[in-house]
């Protein structure tokens, strides 16, 4: 299991189903689990992106916290059409000029998986290990760069709880 740093309410919009694609500047080898982190930065321009409220964008949903791993989605695929200017059926949420990284079958957690580490970020707390990420990780204590770092390989006590957790939100479906 990989793990991937998504501002709200954007992880909100993947956990809950509603948003298939990822727009990212660069493309992974991995396929398979990953696990959405709800970073600690907020994202205050979405507010005016009509597809997040034709979605149904609800704050007050527990998958809406932030500082915490909200879902388990798969990575199925990464389509690279719109990087060289071409066109593609990856959606209405794929953005031109951008790898699009095909979501599918959402778990969202009951309840978040938090892991806050001294200064906030999470990378104090949950040993990882970047992977695939385009450049290095430089400064962990800033979050843009988090945000946009390559996938984490979270720690075995990490991915272990978030299995758990993925395991109770599906069975109480």
């Amino acid at each position: 299991m990989q793990l991937l740093s998504v501002r709200q309410p954007w992880a909100w919009a993947i956990a809950r189903g509603r948003k298939p694609v990822e727009n990212r500047d660069w493309a992974p080898s991995y396929r398979g689990p990953v696990a959405i982190y709800a970073s600690m930065r907020v994202d205050l321009l979405a507010a005016e992106e009509p597809l997040l409220w034709f979605a149904g964008w609800d704050p007050d949903d527990p998958v809406a916290a932030i500082g915490g791993i909200v879902a388990v989605v798969t990575l199925a695929d990464v389509c690279s059409a719109a990087m060289s200017g071409e066109s593609c059926d990856c959606g209405e949420w794929a953005r031109p000029g951008s790898y699009h990284w095909r979501l599918t079958d959402p778990r969202p957690l009951a309840r978040p998986v938090v892991s806050i580490g001294h200064d906030g970020h999470m990378v104090d707390v949950i040993p990882f290990r970047p992977i695939g990420q385009r450049g290095a990780f430089g400064d962990r204590s800033s979050a843009d760069q988090a945000d946009q770092a390559g996938l984490w390989q979270p720690g075995p006590a990490v991915v272990a709880e978030i299995t758990a957790a993925a395991q109770l939100a599906q069975s109480s479906c």
